[in-house]
């Protein structure tokens, strides 16, 4: 017999004390929540290919669950497009069209260069900083692809900390997950990641300028590019 208790990422469950009345009702939350978590991260590792079906009781499994925690997460993951449900078929990974690549990079690059602006403009000495220091995080990954990946995210997941928008920043975030389902990420054509690099360092002089207009245009520059190659690759 199966139990809701609480997911570990091992895949087995908490053998934990019985929970009061409270902890009842937030564990079924906490635990489709860190299912989620888990299938996210078999998705961007491929373990988890886009276009694969989900196959739920396998899954169940798998991870020591029923399978109502894990179709809650699969809902969530449908919200976030990493999953497609299809009527008497179940649950997919999406697999991204050419168009669908198009308009996450158009959105990106609408919403990230609007952000570098208003970082440009507002931004404290001390918050340019910690841009300054995560660029150079990034000039000491660029032979390490996917510490490329990791540090790139970073700068960008703070620069719109910075710009302060929560709602951007919710809409940025769902657009780069789905982003990591693209078979021909950007990055992987080759000599994008030197490409990539030389745009940051140039998006850097705009931003320790405070030049609105000109971290606008970089940013998206950058998007545009990024296009381009993952067309390409």
């Amino acid at each position: 017999m199966m139990h809701n208790y609480e997911f570990n990422l091992d895949n087995s469950l908490n053998s934990s004390p019985p929970m009061g009345v409270a902890d009842l009702q937030l564990a079924p939350q906490a635990l489709y929540q860190q299912v989620a978590e888990k299938l996210r991260e078999q998705i961007f590792a491929r373990t988890l290919e886009p276009g694969a079906w989900i196959d739920e009781q396998k899954l169940a499994v798998e991870y020591g669950i029923s399978r109502t925690p894990l179709r809650e997460a699969l809902k969530v993951l449908a919200v976030e497009g990493l999953v497609t449900m299809k009527v008497r078929r179940g649950a997919y990974v999406t697999e991204m069209s050419a168009d669908d690549v198009h308009q996450v990079y158009r959105l990106l690059g609408l919403l990230e260069s609007d952000a570098a602006a208003e970082v440009a403009e507002r931004a404290k000495a001390k918050e340019i900083a910690e841009l300054r220091k995560l660029h150079d995080l990034l000039e000491k990954q660029v032979k390490k692809r996917d510490d490329f990946f990791d540090a790139n995210e970073q700068f960008h997941y703070r620069l719109l900390a910075l710009a302060g928008n929560k709602w951007r920043q919710q809409i940025v975030t769902d657009l780069r997950k789905v982003m990591k389902l693209n078979r021909h990420h950007s990055l992987f054509k080759q000599g994008r990641l030197a490409e990539s690099l030389q745009e940051h360092r140039a998006l850097m002089v705009a931003l320790e300028a405070h030049d609105a207009p000109a971290a606008a245009r970089l940013m998206r520059a950058h998007f545009d590019n990024g296009l381009t190659a993952a067309t390409a690759a």
